[in-house]
């Protein structure tokens, strides 16, 4: 049997996301850590498994003692960028499924405002980058923004994708983020024209077509789908899930192909195959994006659309809430928060629980996709499903 079908998330929990934080990577975490596992009606007793983010402060050490964790059976570190989070969670799976561990606790986030903001130089420090740093830097090439305007800028040329296309994903997210009291974004609104009128900051790249900025962090209880049905919440599924770690990880530049992310749709295809399902099965996307041409990229690799259709169809409204294919219903972290991806993962349970706002709710939704992006262009995809 595959490991994820015997493995359900029995709680997830999350920090205040903000724009400012006194407090460290390893403080917001540990709260996170404690809040996923009073969701899942469990204690620090029952963990004896943790995957702690490679992205950001914090050892497996830090956890065993600041949780006072007595006895750990297993942990690991996954070096794949932001695709890191949904690799955890195969590995957790793997765990449970061979009885390796019971119970495995996944934290993730960031200080992205007040400790690894793009201008400080901290977010490329990675041994990933050193390719990068070493003959792109001189260059101006220093920093995601550029890395990935050259794909989208290719992607307008190749395609005809437009900036105003960018800016209704924008858009859509900021919406969603204006029913989800959580959201950074929450309670500021934005038009086309206020994309549109944000300034550049690398072409084809705006203000608004770039992730935020924020501070936050979120954790994940992985259990064993039969004990989860004994658990405080109604366990979420992980029917599949599939990771793509693709050529040339380290720089856009040596790709043979940048117009897109065909490591998303070889994970995709992992993921279905493993779930049994086919993409048009799934009731929402949930999308890990550092930017808005993202959104559009992963549908095409996704088989939603074809290749170069992705603008047009989110120009003509079929990812809003009430669209074809919704995405994003939180807001993403375009409009919610940037925390390595883990706010997503964290909406599609809640969404599978019904426990969002009703506003923003994907009715009778049963199956869930959550697309995690790394480096550059790695792929990992979860599919999650409703407990019957």
């Amino acid at each position: 049997m595959n490991p994820a079908l015997q493995c359900a998330i029995a709680g997830v929990g999350h920090t205040v996301y903000t724009r400012g934080t006194d407090r460290s990577t390893l403080e917001l975490h540990l709260e996170a850590c404690r809040r996923a596992l009073d969701d899942a009606g469990l204690t620090v007793a029952d963990v004896d498994g943790v995957i702690p983010s490679s992205l950001a402060e914090g050892t497996v050490e830090d956890f065993i003692v600041n949780l006072g964790l007595r006895d750990l059976a297993f942990s690991t570190s996954i070096q794949l960028g932001g695709a890191s989070l949904i690799a955890s969670v195969q590995n957790a799976c793997m765990a449970i499924s061979t009885g390796v561990a019971s119970c495995v606790l996944i934290p993730a986030g960031r200080r992205g405002y007040s400790g690894e903001r793009v201008s400080t130089g901290k977010a490329v420090t990675a041994a990933s980058m050193a390719t990068v740093r070493e003959f792109e830097f001189p260059l101006g090439n220093i920093g995601a923004a550029q890395w990935f305007a050259q794909a989208a800028q290719r992607h307008m040329h190749e395609f005809g994708t437009t900036s105003e296309q960018l800016g209704h994903v924008a858009v859509n997210s900021r919406a969603n983020a204006n029913l989800n009291e959580h959201a950074v974004m929450y309670g500021k609104p934005m038009t086309l024209a206020d994309h549109q009128n944000s300034r550049m900051i690398t072409s084809p790249f705006r203000l608004f077509d770039c992730s935020l900025e924020s501070d936050g962090a979120g954790a994940l209880v992985i259990v064993s789908a039969e004990r989860g049905r004994d658990l405080r919440k109604p366990p979420v599924l992980i029917s599949g899930v599939g990771v793509s770690h693709s050529d040339s990880p380290t720089s856009i530049t040596q790709k043979p192909h940048i117009a897109g992310v065909p490591a998303i749709g070889v994970a995709a295809g992992r993921a279905l195959r493993m779930a049994g399902i086919h993409i048009t099965d799934a009731d929402c996307l949930i999308i890990h994006e550092g930017f808005t041409w993202y959104v559009i990229a992963a549908l095409e690799a996704l088989g939603v659309v074809g290749t170069g259709e992705g603008g047009p169809y989110v120009e003509e409204g079929h990812i809003r809430l009430d669209g074809a294919t919704p995405v994003n219903p939180h807001g993403g972290a375009l409009s919610e928060a940037h925390v390595s991806g883990m706010n997503h993962i964290i909406e599609g349970v809640r969404q599978l629980r019904d426990e969002v706002e009703p506003a923003r709710q994907i009715t009778g939704c049963e199956n869930i996709l959550v697309v995690n992006e790394g480096n550059f262009f790695d792929g990992a995809v979860l599919s999650l499903r409703r407990a019957s």
